[in-house]
């Protein structure tokens, strides 16, 4: 096992991971691989929080067509994550981690409400924390509830699981001449209006002077090289 390089992190991780190769629903094989990874990654020291979207299940911009108004519909996006999080949750238990769904969007009979004090004793006591219902709010990206998480919980660097191994100025599938960044500033993402985060996200990790790390999920061993700080995806400073 390599030196880690952080201590603790905030994952995240999007809804569509779980979907597996239909991108929907809950892929057990992909629970059980995620959850080994993830575990590896805490017995070479770190402590580790997850964020997990709901996309895989419910997301505002893909039901639009149903002209649900937007609060009911983060809501029920809201509601997705929850059932992301007790899946993960039951992976890693099934797979011997000690872990701990908590909720800032109240759901007491299904998990613990978000408390920040305890979440974070949590951590100290060696549990994998997972943070579900987003910001708790309507109207704000998973994306800006991990880097809300990453502050409250003094995480060394926020980690963004996707599918592509860098951020690019456009589509890599869809044009073969899209220029890959191995580096990047928060003011940069915002000024070449690049979608890998939300200017809230943005905001919150520049002036807490947080890096976020985007990498390949789908590459095995992607975690355990990131926090060790190997040269992988893109990083992102103030």
């Amino acid at each position: 096992m390599g030196k880690i390089k952080y201590k603790r992190i905030l994952l995240k991780l999007s809804g569509e991971v779980f979907g597996g190769e239909k991108g929907y629903g809950i892929d057990g094989a992909v629970l059980k691989n995620l959850a080994a990874e993830v575990i590896h990654a805490q017995k070479m020291g770190c402590q580790i929080g997850v964020v997990i979207g709901g996309g895989n299940i419910w997301r505002y911009r893909d039901f639009k067509n149903l002209e649900f108004d937007r609060v009911t519909s983060d809501h029920m996006g809201m509601l997705a994550t929850l059932m992301n999080a007790l899946a993960f949750e039951n992976a890693l238990r099934q797979a011997g981690a000690d872990a701990r769904a908590v909720s800032s969007f109240p759901c007491n009979r299904a998990m613990e409400e978000y408390q920040p004090k305890r979440a974070k004793h949590h951590l100290n006591s060696g549990r994998i924390v997972i943070f579900a219902g987003g910001t708790g709010s309507p109207f704000f990206t998973t994306d800006s509830a991990a880097a809300l998480r990453a502050l409250e919980m003094d995480c060394d660097i926020l980690l963004k699981a996707t599918k592509v191994d860098y951020v690019y100025d456009k589509d890599p599938v869809k044009f073969k001449n899209a220029k890959k960044f191995t580096s990047l500033t928060y003011k940069e993402i915002v000024a070449r209006g690049l979608g890998v985060m939300d200017l809230t996200c943005a905001s919150l990790l520049q002036e807490s002077n947080i890096p976020m790390l985007v990498f390949n999920l789908q590459k095995k061993g992607s975690i355990e090289k990131a926090i060790t700080g190997a040269t992988m995806g893109t990083l992102i400073t103030s």
